[in-house]
């Protein structure tokens, strides 16, 4: 049996956010897993005090559904294997800096492996995280998300 050593992830707006697309990936390194989150069509505001941070987590749940009210309401909680409050819960990430509608973020966590992602949730929200507010740092509305699924190929 191969071990799973990378994940991936389409990132789609809701219906609010159409213009948002990107995409997620996780991939075994030797120090750690490397996560990259690439977005596009981010909202933008004319305001230069409130320039584009967001909010981003993988989420407990495996689907991107929702309702009405939560166009994502399926994704559920943040990920949290461990039972630790927040910021501290598994899938708690870095923040989004937007340029022009534009982010992109890499980092190295040692919170999880890709394998422990699959069938998860990416969530990005409308506002940035507050790294202490419970349970999920008030970072707002769901607004575009992606299902966590094997990488097969890397190239």
């Amino acid at each position: 049996m191969n071990e799973i050593t990378a994940a991936k992830s389409e990132i789609k707006g809701s219906e609010k956010y159409p213009d948002i697309h990107g995409s997620a990936a996780f991939v075994t390194t030797d120090i750690g897993t490397m996560a990259t989150i690439s977005v596009y069509g981010l909202p933008e505001s004319s305001d230069p005090c409130e320039y584009g941070v967001f909010g981003v987590h993988i989420h407990a749940g495996n689907s991107c559904s929702g309702n009405a009210d939560d166009p994502f309401a399926n994704t559920l909680s943040h990920y949290d294997k461990n039972s630790c409050p927040h910021p501290y819960h598994t899938g708690d990430m870095p923040p989004l800096f937007s340029c022009n509608g534009t982010a992109h973020n890499a980092f190295v966590t040692c919170k999880f492996t890709p394998a422990d992602v699959i069938g998860k949730t990416v969530v990005i929200h409308l506002h940035p995280d507050d790294m202490h507010t419970q349970p999920s740092g008030n970072s707002g509305e769901k607004i575009a998300c992606g299902e966590i699924t094997a990488m097969t190929d890397l190239n």
